[in-house]
This record gives C-alpha cells, structure tokens and sequence, in this order.
C-alpha cells in the first residue's frame, strides 16, 4: 500500500524530501510546482495515505517525525504549514495557510490577492475528521480539535475545541481520564470524578 518515494522523484528531488522510513501512497499527491516553487518536507515514520492531497502553491509544508495525514486530506502550503511530530490528520481535513483579500468592490476578489500568515500544528495534536484549519491559527500541543470544528483562531496548548467556529470545550491539563470498570470518567485537576 505505501512505498518510499526515492525512485519516483528524480524530476522534484530538490523540493521534496521524505524521510526513508516514512510513508507516502501511491495514490497521494504531493504537489510543488503548481502556482509557483514551493517544498515538501515529510520526517521519519510519517505516513500519507491515499487521495491525500499536499499542495505547495508556492510555500513550504512540513510535515515532522510519527505523524499521519488520512485519505481526502487537502493541505495547502502558501503561506507556510508546519506541522509537529506525533500530529493525527484525520480524513477530509482542509488547511489553508492563505486568505483573499476583498476590500475592493471595484475589482474581483480573484484580483485582489492573498495574505499568507501560515498555519503551525504543534506537536502531539489530534485533529478529527472534516476540519478546516483556517490562515494565521497554530494549535498548541497537545490539543484535539473536534470532527467537523472549523478552527479560525489560535489554539492554547492541551485545548479540546469543537464547533463551528471552534470554541473551547476544557483543556486536557485540568482532566484527566481514567477508567472505572467498562465506564470511562474524567477527574479534574483536584481529583474529583465525573461522568463522560
């Protein structure tokens, strides 16, 4: 299912650069040419899979050690997209680390430009299927951001966000999860129990 990409990148060698034990799908699309030169930076044990789509337009992404990208994954690259090590992408998550401008009414938003603030995934974050990480947002270690959360600011480290667009839920330094029998419970920071 995965193969290493040494012998399929003799024409793209200078902007693409996968670690020898990570993963890409033949099926994925690693793209640094379209909408000018950009680069692909894929770390150790890092795994893409298929219809997975990683799109530079002219910016840089990179992706670090032990993190996957699932089927359907659109990531974008012009303003830059840095994402951590042990990061989980989940399926049809959209990043776009760039916006248009349209303060015009005079002209076509298409003519107006981009900005590109870039997008930063930190390490140890959990992104659930269907998200859209939106220009300018870092999420902060350790985070899980809800399926379906549209995310259009930053994220403090360790938040649970859900939502559109996303809002706090709790943040995981203030619980922690055990186990009780077949129930699961959460205590907080003072050791009280309560119910999922």
């Amino acid at each position: 299912m995965f193969k290493s990409l040494k012998n399929r990148l003799r024409f793209h060698q200078k902007r693409i650069w996968v670690d020898a034990s990570a993963n890409v799908s033949k099926k994925a699309v690693l793209d640094t040419h379209t909408y000018g030169n950009g680069s692909i930076r894929i770390g150790a044990n890092s795994r893409i899979f298929e219809f997975a789509v990683l799109s530079c337009c002219g910016g840089a992404i990179q992706i670090g050690e032990n993190s996957t990208v699932n089927p359907f994954c659109v990531l974008y690259g012009h303003g830059g997209l840095q994402i951590g090590n042990g990061v989980r992408i989940a399926a049809q998550t959209v990043m776009i680390p760039a916006n248009h401008k349209f303060v015009s009414t005079d002209r076509p938003i298409y003519q107006q430009g981009l900005t590109k603030k870039g997008i930063v995934i930190e390490d140890d974050v959990w992104i659930g299927a269907g998200c859209k990480i939106l220009d300018g947002v870092t999420i902060g270690k350790g985070s899980v951001i809800g399926a379906g959360s549209v995310v259009t600011k930053s994220v403090a480290p360790y938040s649970v966000m859900v939502g559109v667009p996303a809002k706090p839920l709790y943040n995981r330094k203030d619980r922690c999860e055990t186990t009780a029998g077949s129930e699961d419970t959460i205590c907080d920071s003072h050791g009280s129990n309560t119910s999922i």
